[in-house]
């Protein structure tokens, strides 16, 4: 990057995570539609007289401002880009950060990525809609796959090249792709299952179970042992639950 100082105004992007900087500074990790995700120095943002730190709040649609030389350029103002989206409902708090972690975790910072940006609002506004969680979460776990080079294949048999059937049972093998397999094997995902993935068709139940099973797979083979913190956080949770 050139030693001149960028400036880029009201840009619409997404506060994905920060962390504090100094005494009443913050860090933060931003998806951004045109210029990918980045990280941003937002300097006087915390503290009860701090102006914007109303605005930076996750889920919420702004635009931000920016300037700077570097990889990490300095905060220059952010506003909501629209009125105040209706607030994620509990339940959907967790989920929504589970995309924030998969987006720091899997996109490469200064690569745009304008349709991953847009499956990524899409998926909020799913989340946001009554009994819209798991697929949406499917949805974007796929979409986002597919953004980074990554998509699975869904209609043909690994080797083969045969389409899949609906009727029959397959398992998935990182290396491989999509393998026959009897229905009682550990890990069988019936072939109506996968063809409705590939059709964004996720309204059955076992639909949605084999699709979570097949993309947590998918996913973790590009995570390359990398954990997922809000994976954790949800374990923990179902165990205290339990108890």
């Amino acid at each position: 990057m050139s030693g001149s100082t960028r400036r880029v105004e009201l840009t619409l992007g997404y506060l994905l995570h920060h962390r504090p900087w100094r005494d009443t500074s913050r860090i933060l990790e931003v998806l951004t539609r045109e210029h990918g995700r980045l990280t941003l120095f937002a300097r006087g943002v915390r503290g009860p007289t701090a102006k914007l730190a109303s605005a930076l709040q996750p889920f919420q649609p702004l635009l931000f401002s920016w300037a700077g030389r570097g990889e990490a350029p300095a905060l220059t103002g952010a506003e909501r880009a629209e009125p105040a989206a209706t607030a994620l409902p509990p339940p959907c708090l967790l989920p929504a950060f589970y995309l924030n972690e998969l987006l720091l975790k899997l996109t490469t910072r200064h690569d745009p990525h304008p349709q991953l940006f847009d499956h990524y609002h899409a998926a909020l506004g799913g989340l946001r809609a009554a009994g819209g969680l798991e697929p949406s979460l499917r949805l974007f776990e796929k979409r986002l796959l597919e953004s980074l080079g990554y998509g699975l294949e869904l209609t043909t048999q690994a080797h083969s090249g045969e389409p899949l059937d609906r009727a029959g049972f397959y398992i998935f093998r990182v290396s491989q792709g999509l393998v026959p397999a009897a229905p009682g094997d550990a890990g069988a995902l019936a072939g109506s299952s996968l063809i409705d993935l590939e059709a964004e068709c996720l309204t059955d139940a076992r639909t949605l179970e084999d699709a979570r099973h097949l993309l947590k797979a998918a996913i973790a083979a590009c995570l390359e042992g990398r954990p997922l913190a809000t994976r954790d956080v949800a374990r923990s949770m179902a165990r205290r639950a339990a108890s």
